[in-house]
C-alpha cells in the first residue's frame, strides 16, 4: 500500500526496493502485461507529441514588444467598443473645434481641449461622464481614425499619453476609480445576476484602460523621445512610488480590488486589466530585471562586498539549449520487464559503462536515449491526484513533508570543463569542511574559526585556500548578520536608519494584509491555469471577456474559445511576473521581507500549484496559437476586418511559439526556484509531490533559460530521489553538471551531504518564521513610548512640558481643584516617612 503521505517507493527509494523479498513473485503482480505496456507507451507518445521541438529564438526581458503589450489589454469581445470610443470623441470634438482634426491642432489647442474634457468628467450624470471618459480613452488609443499605419497609431498613443498626464488626467481617473470600486450599488447588482458579462464592468474597463495605456506608454524610454519627456517620466514614477498627502500607494488600491474580487463581494471587476495594470505599475516603480542587476551591484558596493563574477542575464542569454529527452522503447522495455537480481546488476553495469562515453559532453546529444524509470510513468498519473488534493487554499496549515525513505549512496562522476558559471562557496561550507577535517585528523573542532589550520595535512591547506578563493558573501548574509546584532544589542547600536525607497514604502503598505494579497493572487492563478478543473466554488475570471449574448454559430464559438484561452494566458503571465518582481525586489531590499512573502506563498500551496501548472504538455502550451492577428490592436483599428473562417481560426498565426506562454513558464520556474532554494523542507515538498517526471517533461522545450531553471529544480532534489533514479537519468545529471552553477562541497549528486539528512523540517520553518516576526516587530511595530525610550529626570523640564487638555477641563478646573486637592487631607508625616 502506498504511503498515505504521498512518499512511496517511487519518491525516495530505487526501483525494485519497494517490493517484498520474495524474489520475482513479490513484484510480478505489479508488472503490466507486454500488451498493456505497449498501449501505455503509445498513449504517452501521443500525449507528449512526436514532433521534435526546434530551437526557440526567444529573448527574455521585462515585457514583450510595445504593440503586443498594448494589444493584450483588450479582449476580442471588446473590439466593437473601439468604434464607440471614436464616435464619442468625434461627436464632442466637432462641437469644440471646427474643420480640423486632432493631429492638425497645435499643442496648446490640444491641451485646452483636454482641460475641457476633464472639467466635464466631474458631472453628476453617469452616462455623460462615461462618454467623456471614452473620448479620453480614444485619445490614449492613438486617435486611430486619423492614422494610416499601425506605427502611427502607436506613436500618437504615446504622444497623447504624455499630454494627458501633463494635464492631470491620471489623478482625475484615479479619483473616479476609487469611486467606482466603492460603488456598492454596482456590486450588489452584479451579485444578484446569474451570469456576469462584459456590460457589467464598462465604466471600470474604460478607466483601467486609460490608466494602463498611460503607464505603459510613459514607462518606456526610446531614443527618439523629446527631451522633455524624461522629466515627465520621472515625475510620474515618483507620483506612483511615493504616496502624496498620506494616501496609500496606488499598488495597494489595485491589491484591494483583487482581494475584494476574490472574496466574492465584487464579481464584476475586470481582473485581467487590474492585474496587467498592477504588473506595469510594479515594473515602472520598482524597476525591471536589468534595474535589479544594477541595484544589486550598487548595494554590494555599499556593503563593501567584492563585485559580481559575471552578469547572470548575459550568461543565460549566451547559453545554448540542449536536446530534449527522447522517450525510446529499448531502455524502457528492458527496465519494465521483470528481472532477477543478477539481470538488474548487469543492467546497472551497462548503464555505468555508457557513462564513460559522456566525457565529451556533447550538447546536441545531451538527452539522447534517456528513459525515465518506471516509477516516473506511474507517478505522472498519481501526481495530478496528489496535487489536486493540496490546492484547497486557506484550508490547510503549513505543509511539512515527511522523512524520505532512505539516504542515497555515493557514485563517482567527473566534472565537465568549460562551465558557464563561476563556482561559489558559502562561509558555512568552509566551516563544515574544516569541522570534518579537524575531527578526522586532530580530534576536536574550533567552531567558526576558518584561519587556524595547525595540525592539518598540506592537501587540506590547499583545499581551504581554493574554497576561500571562490567564497561568495551575499547581501542576504550581511543583512541577517546585521539583524542578529540589532536583536542582541538594541541599546548600544541604537535605532536603525531605514532608507525610504519605493520598495520599502511598498512593503510597509502591504505588510498587514500581505497574506490576503498573496492568497488572492494564487486563487486567480489557480482559476486561470489550463490544468485546473472547473469547480462550482471557483471564482469566475471571465467577467470581462464573456459577451452579453452568447455565440450561436460555430465560428462565433471558436472565436470566443480562442478569446477565453488568450484571456487566461494573459492572467497567468501578469500574476507570475508580479510575484517574481516582488520577490526579487524584496530580497534585495531585505532578506526577511523576501522570506515573509515566500513563507505565505508556501503556506498558501504555491509549490503544488506551480507543479500542477506544469503537469501538462508544456510544449503544446508554449506553441499554442490562441490569438487572431487581424483582431489584435492596433491592426483592427486600421485595416478592414477580413472574413473569418473556421480554417483561418484553426491555423492561427505563423509564430514559432507564443511569447507570453514561454515567458510565463520561465517566470513560474524562477518563482519555484526562489521558494525552494536552500530550504530543505520545501525541497522535500518537490519530492513528495513527485515533481521530477513533471519537470523532466518540460525539458522537451528547447529554450536555454527554461531548461536552466528546470535543471536547477532537479539538482536540488537529486540527493533525495535515490541512486537508481540517478543511474537511470545520467544524461539529465550530465546536463545539470554542464549548465547549472557548481557549489564546491555540494554533494548533490551523491546524497551524502549533511543537509540532505531528514532533520525536523517543521522546526526549520518555525525558526525562520520567528526570525521574520522579530524583524517585522522590531522595525514596523515599535511603539513610540517603548521601554528603551529616554527618560527625562529633570523636575523643571517635566513640569514645564505643555500638555494638551480637553476643552471641558477648563470649565470645571476650579471644581476639580477643590475636590481633588483642597478637600483631600494630606498626612505630611506619613508622606515623609514613605520617602
Amino acid at each position: 500500500m502506498e504511503d498515505p503521505n504521498g512518499v512511496g517507493p517511487g519518491a525516495g527509494s530505487p526501483p525494485g526496493n519497494g517490493s517484498s523479498s520474495g524474489g520475482g513473485g513479490g513484484s510480478k503482480g505489479k508488472q503490466a502485461s507486454p500488451k498493456g505496456r505497449e498501449m501505455f507507451k503509445n498513449q504517452r507518445r501521443e500525449s507528449e507529441g512526436s514532433v521534435d521541438c526546434p530551437n526557440l529564438e526567444f529573448e527574455y526581458g521585462d515585457a514583450d514588444e510595445h504593440g503586443a503589450e498594448l494589444s493584450e489589454l483588450y479582449s476580442y469581445t471588446e473590439n466593437p467598443e473601439f468604434t464607440v470610443n471614436r464616435h464619442c470623441f468625434e461627436e464632442d470634438f466637432r462641437t469644440q473645434v471646427q474643420g480640423r482634426g486632432w493631429l492638425e491642432l497645435e499643442e496648446a489647442s490640444q491641451k485646452a481641449y483636454i482641460m475641457r474634457l476633464l472639467d466635464r468628467l466631474e458631472v453628476v450624470n453617469r452616462e455623460q461622464r462615461l462618454k467623456v471618459a471614452r473620448a479620453i480613452l480614444y485619445l490614449a488609443q492613438g486617435t486611430f481614425g486619423e492614422c494610416d499605419t499601425e506605427a502611427d497609431v502607436l506613436h500618437w498613443s504615446r504622444y497623447n499619453s504624455f499630454l494627458l498626464y501633463q494635464m492631470g488626467t491620471f489623478t482625475a481617473f484615479l479619483e473616479l476609480l476609487r469611486m467606482e470600486t466603492d460603488n456598492t450599488q454596482a456590486c450588489s447588482s452584479a451579485l444578484r445576476k446569474p451570469a456576469i458579462s462584459l456590460a457589467d464592468s464598462t465604466e471600470l474597463r474604460v478607466l483601467l484602460s486609460v490608466m494602463y495605456l498611460m503607464v505603459e506608454n510613459i514607462r518606456l524610454e526610446w531614443d527618439t523621445d523629446p527631451s522633455g519627456w524624461r522629466a515627465v517620466r520621472e515625475t510620474f514614477q515618483t507620483e506612483l512610488s511615493f504616496p502624496v498627502h498620506s494616501e496609500e500607494p496606488f499598488v495597494l488600491l489595485l491589491f484591494s480590488m483583487i482581494t475584494k474580487f476574490c472574496s466574492g463581494l465584487a464579481p464584476h471587476f475586470p481582473m485581467k486589466k487590474v492585474l496587467l495594470l498592477l504588473w506595469k505599475v510594479v515594473l515602472f516603480t520598482l524597476g525591471g530585471f536589468e534595474t535589479l542587476q544594477a541595484l544589486k551591484i550598487q548595494k554590494r558596493a555599499e556593503f563593501s562586498l567584492p563585485p559580481l563574477a559575471e552578469d547572470s542575464i548575459q550568461v543565460v542569454r549566451s547559453m545554448r539549449a540542449a536536446s530534449p529527452p527522447s522517450y525510446t522503447l529499448d531502455l524502457g522495455e528492458s527496465q519494465m520487464a521483470p528481472q532477477s537480481s543478477k539481470q538488474r546488476g548487469r543492467r546497472g553495469r551497462k548503464l555505468l559503462t555508457k557513462q564513460d562515453s559522456l566525457d565529451i559532453y556533447n550538447e546536441r546529444d545531451l538527452f539522447k536515449n534517456e528513459e525515465p524509470p518506471p516509477e516516473e510513468e506511474e507517478e505522472a498519473g498519481e501526481g495530478e491526484n496528489t496535487l489536486d488534493g493540496e490546492l484547497d487554499l486557506l484550508e490547510r496549515g503549513p505543509l511539512v513533508p515527511p522523512r524520505p525513505s532512505q539516504t542515497p549512496t555515493t557514485e563517482r562522476v567527473t566534472f565537465p570543463k568549460g562551465l558557464p558559471w563561476a563556482p561559489k562557496v558559502r562561509q558555512k561550507d568552509i566551516e563544515h569542511f574544516l569541522e570534518i577535517s579537524r575531527n578526522k585528523f586532530i580530534g576536536f573542532t574550533l567552531g567558526q574559526d576558518t584561519d587556524t589550520l595547525v595540525g592539518l595535512p598540506r592537501p587540506i591547506h590547499e583545499s581551504v585556500k581554493t574554497l576561500k578563493q571562490h567564497k561568495y558573501i551575499s547581501i542576504s548574509d550581511i543583512q541577517i548578520k546585521n539583524e542578529e546584532e540589532l536583536e542582541k544589542c538594541p541599546m548600544s547600536l541604537g535605532e536603525e536608519k531605514v532608507q525610504q525607497t519605493p520598495c520599502e514604502i511598498l512593503y510597509q503598505a502591504m505588510l498587514y494584509n500581505l497574506p490576503q494579497y498573496m492568497i488572492a493572487l494564487l486563487k486567480i492563478l489557480l482559476a486561470a491555469a489550463p490544468t485546473s478543473k472547473a469547480k462550482t466554488d471557483s471564482i469566475n475570471i471571465l467577467a470581462d471577456v464573456l459577451p452579453e449574448e452568447m455565440p450561436i454559430t460555430v465560428l462565433q464559438s471558436m472565436k470566443l474559445g480562442i478569446d477565453v484561452n488568450r484571456h487566461k494566458e494573459i492572467i497567468v503571465k501578469s500574476i507570475s511576473t508580479v510575484l517574481l518582481l516582488l520577490l526579487k525586489h524584496f530580497k534585495l531590499n531585505h532578506i526577511y521581507q523576501f522570506e515573509y512573502v515566500s513563507q505565505h506563498l508556501v503556506f498558501a500551496n504555491c509549490i503544488p500549484l506551480i507543479l500542477k501548472f506544469f503537469n501538462q504538455n508544456i510544449l503544446s502550451y508554449i506553441t499554442a496559437k490562441n490569438s487572431i492577428s487581424v483582431l489584435d490592436y492596433p491592426s483592427c483599428t486600421i485595416h478592414d476586418l477580413p472574413d473569418l473562417t473556421a480554417e483561418s481560426l484553426e491555423a492561427g498565426d505563423n509564430n514559432q511559439f507564443c511569447w507570453r506562454n514561454l515567458f510565463s513558464c520561465i517566470n513560474l520556474l524562477r518563482l519555484l526556484n526562489k521558494l525552494t532554494k536552500w530550504k530543505h523542507s520545501r525541497t522535500m515538498m518537490l519530492v513528495v509531490f513527485k515533481s521530477a517526471p513533471i519537470l523532466k517533461r518540460a525539458l522537451k522545450v528547447k529554450q536555454a533559460m527554461l531548461q536552466l531553471y528546470v535543471l536547477k529544480l532537479l539538482k536540488i532534489q537529486t540527493k533525495y530521489l535515490g541512486r537508481q533514479w540517478r543511474k537511470s537519468n545520467m544524461k539529465t545529471m550530465s546536463a545539470i553538471y554542464q549548465k547549472v552553477r557548481h557549489r564546491m562541497n555540494d554533494d548533490w549528486a551523491y546524497g551524502n551531504d549533511i543537509d540532505a539528512r531528514p532533520w525536523d523540517f517543521q522546526a526549520e520553518e518555525c525558526t525562520l518564521r520567528a526570525n521574520i516576526e522579530a524583524f517585522n516587530s522590531r522595525r514596523y511595530d515599535r511603539p513610540q513610548d517603548s521601554e528603551f525610550a529616554p527618560v527625562d529626570n529633570c523636575l523643571l523640564s517635566v513640569l514645564g512640558q505643555k500638555l494638551e487638555l480637553p476643552e471641558d477641563f477648563y470649565y470645571s478646573y476650579e471644581l476639580w481643584l477643590e475636590r481633588e486637592v483642597f478637600s483631600q487631607p494630606i498626612c505630611w508625616e506619613e508622606l515623609l516617612q514613605s520617602h
